[in-house]
C-alpha cells in the first residue's frame, strides 16, 4: 500500500498497479486496479496463456480462449515494461502447476521482490496426503494410540476421509484443544489447552527469523496444558515449558554468553541474525517436461462451487468467538451466518434472490445455505465459506448449520465442478450491517457520493476533483464555532485509497472500548453496538464492471455538532480540544442526539449486553468504563489514550508529540489508512494530509465541520481496460 497511495502533488503523483484474476470475491480483488473474474477451473488456462505470451520456455497454452484478448495483452505489456519491478503472486488455493508457472514468470522477469530461502518448516509435508495416510493406517489397525494436538479433524477433514467414523477404530485417543469441540466429543480423553499467550514456545517468521513466545500471563485454568507439557509428559520429561524452550535455544546457540543472548532475544522478541540466508535456485533444465507432467485442470461445463476460508472465522477455529461471529463479512456485510455468494447473472439464471435458502449438491452430498447476490462476482460460480456450523451462528432449531465441509473432498479441496443448485422456496432472514448513508437517497452527482473516487489520470488532470460538484463554504457552520482554549485540537484523516475494508479497526475499537456483542437478532434490528463501521460501496462502470470502495465511519467529532444542541441534560458536550465527549452517568436515553446525527454513528444500549462472569471481566480495558443499558455511546478518539499521553508529557514538561497518541483503530490498521494527531501542530502528519487536494469532509455541506475527514480513493487502471463510472 505504501506504493499505492498518493502523497505528492498531482504532477508528481505515481502509483503501482495491481491486476487481479480470481473466481471468488476477495479484498485484494476489491482493491485491484484491473480485475478479471473467471471460474476457478479457468485460472490455470489463464496462467499458461500468460506464461506463453511472456515467452516462458517449455510452456504450452491449454486453450485458445486468451488469444488476442485485450485484458491479457494489457497485463503482458505492463509486466514487460516493469520487468524486475513486477511480481506475480499465485493464490494459496491454486494447484501446483499455477505456482510453478508463477515462479517461472518471476524468474523470467528477474523480479526483485522474490527472495528464495530454504523452507522454514523442518519437514515440509502436504497436509492432505498426511491425513489421508493417517486414516489409511487407522483403518488398517496400525494405530494403537492417537494424540491430536490442537486442530479439529472430525469437523474440517475432507469429507471422503470420514475421519469422525475412523476415530472409532483407535483403541486410545486424546485431543488437546482450547474447546470441547467436535473432535473432543469423539475421543476418550479431552485435554484442555492453554492459549498461545499462556504458554512458552518459539516460532519462525516467513523469512526464518526465530522468536521466543514469552507468555504475558499465566494459565487462566490450572487444568490447562500446552503441547510442550503433553509431549514432555509422554516422554517422561518433568521439565516446565520454560525450561524446555530455554534448553532448545541453548542447544542451538554456539556462542560464549548464552544468558546475554537469551535475554536479548526475550527483550527484542526476535533472535538477532536468525533469518535464513537467501539462496539462488535455477530453473530445471527439463522445465518443459515438468510442465507436461503437471495435470491440466480442464474447465467443466455448468456451475462450480468454490471454498474459501471465512474472513472472520477462518477455518472454524474462531467459531466460539462472538466478536468474530458478529463481525460483518467485509463485502456482503452479513453478520453471524454463512452465505452462498453468486453473481447477478447466475442468480437470475437460477431464479434466486438474496435470502433464498438454496440446496447445494456436489460430491454426493448436499447442504442448505442462504443465497447472497453480489456484484463483481464471476458467473457460474457459487462461493461458500468454511468455518460455520459450530452450533452457534445459524438457526439450529430448523436443522440449519451452514457447515459446508461435507461438500469438500480431497479431489475437490478448493473448488468442485458439477454443482447443482436448487431453490428450496424457503426464505432465511440474514442479519446485514448496512450503510447508514444510502447514496440512492442523496440527490447529488457521482462526485458527491459518500465515497469520492477517481483514477490517477483523472487526479493529474483535475487535482481538486474530490471537492465535488457541491462547493462548500469553509465558514459554513450550524452555529458559531467556539475556539478551543487548550494547546491541542485533535483530528483524523482516513485514506480511502489505502483502506482495504478488512474490519480490523472495528475489532480493535471493540476490544479497546469494552463494546459488547449483541447477537444476531439485535444486529438484524440495526442495534449493533460498533462505534465504528466500514461501509462498502460499488461504483458501476459503463462496461458493467464495478469498483469497490470502503469507508470507515466513526464519530466525525463535528466542531458544530448537531447532537449536542438537542441533549436536554448535556450528556454529550464539546471539550476545549475539539472532542465530542459522552458523560454516561448524565445520559437519560432520550436518543435525541442519535436522531439529530446525520452520520448515524451513535449507539444506544437497548439491553444489558455486558456479563459479569469473572473470566469475562478479565478481558475488559480497565481504562474505559463499562456502560449500562439505556445510555448512548460513541467514538471518543480513544480519549483514554490521549489522557495517558498527556500525563506522560506533563511529567516531562513538554507537549504531546506527533504520533505519540495512536487511536485503537489507527494502531490496528494494516494499511496505515488512518492518521490522527494535533491540528495545532504544523508539523503533524494529519495536518499535511488535510492540506492534500484529495481531502474532503463527509456531508460537510450540512455545516457540521467534521474533524474527521477523508482522502478520496484513487486507482491506477490500465487506460486500455478502463471505462468511466456511470453517473448516479
Amino acid at each position: 500500500m505504501a506504493r499505492h497511495t498518493v502523497r505528492e502533488n498531482a504532477d508528481q503523483a505515481s502509483m503501482s498497479r495491481l491486476y487481479m484474476v480470481e473466481s471468488a470475491p476477495t479484498l485484494t480483488g476489491a482493491k485491484a486496479d484491473n480485475h478479471l473474474k473467471m471460474r476457478a477451473s479457468e485460472v490455470e488456462g489463464f496462467a499458461r496463456a500468460l506464461a506463453v505470451a511472456l515467452g516462458v520456455a517449455g510452456v504450452e497454452a491449454s486453450t485458445t480462449r486468451w488469444n488476442d484478448n485485450p485484458w491479457l495483452a494489457a497485463l503482458v505489456q505492463d509486466l514487460q515494461a516493469s520487468g524486475s519491478r513486477a511480481l506475480v503472486v499465485p493464490g494459496d488455493e491454486q494447484p501446483a502447476v499455477v505456482h510453478a508457472l508463477a515462479h517461472a514468470i518471476n524468474n523470467l522477469l528477474a523480479s526483485e521482490a522474490v527472495v528464495y530461502t530454504e523452507p522454514i518448516e523442518v519437514s515440509p509435508v502436504t497436509e492432505n496426503e498426511n491425513i489421508a495416510l493417517l486414516v489409511q493406517e487407522i483403518n488398517n489397525r496400525n494405530v494403537d494410540a492417537l494424540f491430536i494436538l490442537s486442530g479439529n479433524p472430525a469437523y474440517d477433514a475432507p469429507a471422503d476421509l470420514d475421519f469422525a467414523s475412523t476415530l472409532a477404530n483407535v483403541a486410545f485417543s486424546a485431543h488437546l484443544s482450547l474447546y470441547y469441540d467436535e473432535t473432543s466429543r469423539l475421543v476418550q480423553w479431552h485435554l484442555p489447552a492453554t492459549t498461545f499467550i499462556e504458554a512458552w514456545g518459539d516460532a519462525r517468521a516467513y523469512d526464518g527469523s526465530l522468536s521466543v513466545m514469552q507468555p504475558p500471563i499465566g494459565p487462566l485454568y490450572p487444568q490447562a496444558h500446552s503441547a510442550h507439557d503433553v509431549l514432555a509428559a509422554l516422554m517422561g520429561d518433568e521439565r516446565t515449558g520454560y525450561q524446555l524452550v530455554r534448553a532448545t535455544w541453548q542447544g542451538l546457540y554456539d556462542g560464549e554468553d548464552f544468558e546475554a543472548y537469551w535475554r536479548r532475544a526475550l527483550h527484542n522478541g526476535v533472535a538477532e541474525n536468525s533469518a535464513l540466508p537467501a539462496i539462488s535456485p535455477s530453473l530445471r533444465s527439463d522445465l518443459a517436461g515438468q510442465f507436461a507432467t503437471l495435470a491440466t485442470t480442464e474447465p467443466a461445463a455448468g456451475l462450480e462451487l468454490v471454498f474459501r476460508p471465512s474472513p472472520t472465522l477462518y477455518d472454524g477455529r474462531f467459531g466460539y468467538n462472538s466478536w468474530l461471529q458478529e463481525l460483518p463479512h467485509p463485502l456482503t456485510k452479513v453478520s453471524w451466518d454463512n452465505t452462498a455468494i453468486m453473481s447477478v447473472a447466475t442468480a437470475n439464471d437460477l431464479e434466486v434472490e438474496t435470502g433464498d435458502l438454496v440446496e447445494l449438491s456436489v460430491n454426493n452430498a448436499s447442504v442448505r445455505v442462504p443465497a447472497f447476490v453480489l456484484p463483481g462476482v464471476a458467473d457460474n460460480v457459487v462461493t461458500v465459506y468454511l468455518g460455520y456450523g459450530r452450533g452457534i451462528s445459524a438457526d439450529l432449531d430448523e436443522d440449519l448449520d451452514f457447515n459446508v465441509y461435507p461438500l469438500r473432498t480431497l479431489a475437490a479441496f478448493w473448488f468442485a465442478p458439477g454443482l447443482q443448485v436448487r431453490n428450496t422456496g424457503e426464505d432465511y432472514k440474514l442479519a446485514v450491517v448496512r450503510s447508514r448513508i444510502d447514496p440512492e437517497q442523496l440527490d447529488r452527482g457521482y462526485s458527491d457520493l459518500p465515497v469520492r473516487a477517481g483514477t490517477l489520470a483523472e487526479f493529474r488532470e483535475n487535482p481538486t476533483f474530490a471537492a465535488g460538484e457541491y462547493k462548500v463554504d469553509p465558514n459554513l457552520a450550524i452555529f458559531p464555532v467556539q475556539e478551543g482554549e487548550g494547546g491541542y485540537a485533535w483530528g483524523m484523516t482516513i485514506d480511502l485509497t489505502a483502506c482495504i475494508g478488512c474490519n480490523a479497526c472495528i475489532i480493535a475499537c471493540q476490544s479497546e472500548n469494552n463494546i459488547p456483542a449483541v447477537g444476531k437478532e439485535n444486529v438484524a434490528k440495526g442495534r449493533e453496538m460498533y462505534w465504528l463501521r466500514v461501509d462498502r460501496y460499488y461504483l458501476e462502470h459503463e462496461d458493467g464492471s464495478v469498483t469497490t470502495s470502503f469507508q470507515p465511519v466513526p464519530c466525525m467529532q463535528c466542531e458544530t455538532a448537531p447532537c449536542e444542541i438537542v441533549c436536554p441534560v448535556q450528556a454529550t458536550i464539546h471539550d476545549t480540544e475539539g472532542i465530542n465527549n459522552m458523560i454516561y452517568n448524565r445520559c437519560i436515553g432520550t436518543r435525541y442526539c442519535s436522531a439529530n446525527c446525520p452520520y448515524s454513528v451513535r449507539r444506544f444500549n437497548f439491553q444489558r449486553y455486558v456479563q459479569d462472569e469473572d473470566i469475562l471481566i478479565e478481558q475488559r480495558n480497565p481504562n474505559v468504563s463499562v456502560r449500562p443499558e439505556g445510555v448512548m455511546e460513541k467514538c471518543t478518539y480513544c480519549q483514554q489514550r490521549i489522557n495517558a499521553a498527556r500525563i506522560n508529557a506533563r511529567n516531562e514538561n513538554r507537549l504531546i508529540g506527533d504520533g505519540e497518541v495512536m487511536t485503537a483503530c489507527q494502531s490496528a490498521c494494516p494499511a496505515r489508512a488512518i492518521s490522527f494527531g494535533n491540528l495545532n501542530d504544523p508539523d503533524a502528519q494529519v495536518v499535511a494530509l488535510k492540506a492534500q487536494p484529495l481531502n474532503y469532509g463527509l456531508l460537510e455541506e450540512l455545516g457540521t465541520r467534521p474533524r474527521t475527514t477523508y482522502l478520496a480513493r484513487l486507482s491506477n487502471p490500465n487506460a486500455a481496460l478502463y471505462s468511466p463510472v456511470e453517473e448516479a
